[in-house]
């Protein structure tokens, strides 16, 4: 029965293992974040090439106005959420991310701006 290989990663698109990027912590030092956190970028344009390979992933996936959750980017860089949770804390503390938490109920079940909404989609 043959031995499933290891696929080779693309030229120049190095894998940092886990305990490395996070030195190895379990806890955020002092971000903390949960799963349904909007995460952006602090600056748009050029990531510095010197940050490891998941952070500048981690930084053009949230290149500002839009932002991702917490678990969206852990799902597209294929990394449980502890381990996302804790770079992505190492970035909020370095300064590189904005986060803020999810909005609130009351914030997102505005029933006359959805009315509005739907009347000027059965408009178009």
């Amino acid at each position: 029965m043959p031995r499933d290989e290891p696929q080779p990663q693309p030229p120049g698109r190095r894998r940092t293992r886990l305990y490395a990027l996070t030195d190895g912590r379990t806890a955020a030092a002092h971000s903390v974040l949960t799963m349904d956190t909007t995460i952006t970028a602090a600056a748009d344009g050029e990531v510095d090439g010197t940050l490891p390979t998941e952070w500048q992933e981690i930084l053009a996936m949230c290149a500002p106005p839009g932002g991702r959750a917490v678990a969206e980017i852990a799902a597209r860089m294929h990394i449980r959420l502890t381990p996302m949770t804790l770079l992505l804390g190492e970035l909020a503390d370095r300064g590189l991310i904005h986060h803020r938490p999810p909005l609130a109920a009351a914030e997102t079940t505005d029933v006359h701006l959805l009315m509005r909404i739907r009347d000027s989609l059965a408009r178009i």
